[in-house]
């Protein structure tokens, strides 16, 4: 798709992909759906989830969270424990894979090495019984949307990994199904390369509206790929949302950790007497909180883009020595540590465990490390104490022991365009 995004911007419409997007899209409905396989290990915990006809979804969560096995189960890989599975008005619990009208990706090409682009594509065609010439048109048309009509004749191994993957993208389209399942499909590409297939894996869907559920392991695919994302998290449904409501009103400590880049940085606190308070700064909190009346700990949550340099505007703010500062070109990463104890669960391990990792390194184990996301050139050099600005309309607070959110008690003056 990279080498011929213009062209295929500006395409004009084929006879398939005009089939495909005048067919009225099918919703999907996974209804208390649960996977358990031999030995008693429960991939996919009373999963309930609606995806609207026409919507891009993409699942998402660490390894092992059950996201690939969901999308099996939606295939008809696996077999559901208990629950049910609705396309359309169709109920497909117990129904085999190709009566279920749907088509999947996979990570691996799956490509049949001794045969050309167009045999990799019309290969499902010609299993199912398509004539000769209906078969070459189909082929011939999704080529022209893949950008791939000068490789036809090209087999595997002479294509790029990109060329490669549009291939195998051909192969799920050229059979004209009611959904697209996508299981990481991306992840073998190189960095540039995916950034490119995901510009034009959303100029595909709103090209062909066909509902599409997705999976990836990348929260920041996750984030500009999905009209909606599903967080999952060992098996269990954490929170279904657009990514801008995901970023800015995650539910509990696990998908406000994962969702964001950098992670969003934690801290242990007090709230008395009307706010919050950690390494001696203090951060009012609505007078008509929950959190205002009263002691009790917290979890402060603070997004790197929350942090800047103070600039004695009366925000809170908090002296700091920068151990790390990463020139990213048009920003600046700096990271700290802050006096304040460390916030380790397994929430924050679950979504961050490399960073973590990678963390033990380089500050003390007994104090929060947080990282500010400044603007290029500002003024930091490593060993230089510093002050930075913590705004207060956007913060996270967390209970200790539940991991929830207390949303209610985040901004002195709430509303959803300060978030």
């Amino acid at each position: 798709m990279s080498e011929k995004t213009s062209e295929n911007q500006a395409a004009p419409a084929t006879t398939l992909t005009a089939a495909i997007s005048t067919r009225e899209p099918v919703g999907i409905r996974l209804e208390n759906v649960s996977k358990r396989f031999r030995g008693g290990v429960e991939a996919i915990k009373d999963v309930t989830l609606a995806v609207a006809p026409g919507e891009f979804v993409v699942l998402v969560g660490p390894s092992g969270c059950g996201k690939s096995t969901l999308l099996r189960v939606l295939a008809g890989l696996e077999e559901v424990s208990s629950g049910r599975i609705h396309i359309g008005d169709k109920d497909v619990t117990t129904q085999l894979p190709q009566q279920r009208d749907v088509a999947m990706v996979f990570q691996s090409y799956a490509l049949y090495p001794r045969m050309s682009v167009r045999g990799n594509i019309g290969f499902g065609l010609r299993m199912r019984g398509i004539g000769k010439d209906e078969r070459r048109r189909r082929v011939e048309e999704v080529a022209q949307v893949l950008g791939l009509e000068h490789l036809l004749d090209r087999r595997p191994a002479a294509l790029s990994g990109g060329q490669r993957q549009r291939v195998a993208m051909g192969r799920a389209i050229v059979r004209e199904p009611q959904v697209f399942l996508m299981d990481e499909p991306l992840s073998n590409l190189d960095a540039k390369l995916r950034v490119s297939m995901r510009a034009q894996l959303t100029l595909l869907h709103k090209r062909l509206g066909v509902t599409t559920v997705y999976v990836t392991h990348d929260q920041t695919e996750a984030m500009t790929l999905g009209q909606r994302v599903a967080v999952l998290r060992d098996g269990v449904l954490q929170q279904v949302d657009t990514p801008q409501q995901l970023f800015h009103h995650p539910v509990n400590l696990f998908v406000a950790a994962f969702i964001g880049s950098p992670s969003m940085n934690f801290v242990h606190a007090t709230v008395s007497n009307g706010a919050a308070s950690f390494a001696g700064v203090r951060i009012p909190v609505r007078p008509d909180s929950p959190l205002a009346r009263g002691d009790r700990k917290v979890i402060v949550g603070v997004r790197p883009t929350s942090l800047s340099l103070a600039s004695g505007n009366g925000q809170p703010e908090l002296a700091v020595t920068p151990a790390i500062v990463e020139d990213l070109g048009d920003e600046r990463f700096v990271i700290f540590d802050v006096d304040a104890p460390r916030v380790d669960t397994e929430a924050t391990r679950a979504a961050v465990e490399a960073q973590a990792a990678d963390d033990a390194l380089l500050v003390p184990l007994d104090r929060a490390t947080f990282t500010a996301r400044l603007p290029a050139g500002t003024p930091v050099t490593v060993g230089e104490p510093i002050t930075v600005a913590l705004d207060p309309d956007r913060l996270h607070f967390f209970d200790p022991a539940t991991g929830a959110s207390l949303e209610e008690a985040t901004s002195l003056t709430r509303g959803a365009s300060s978030r």
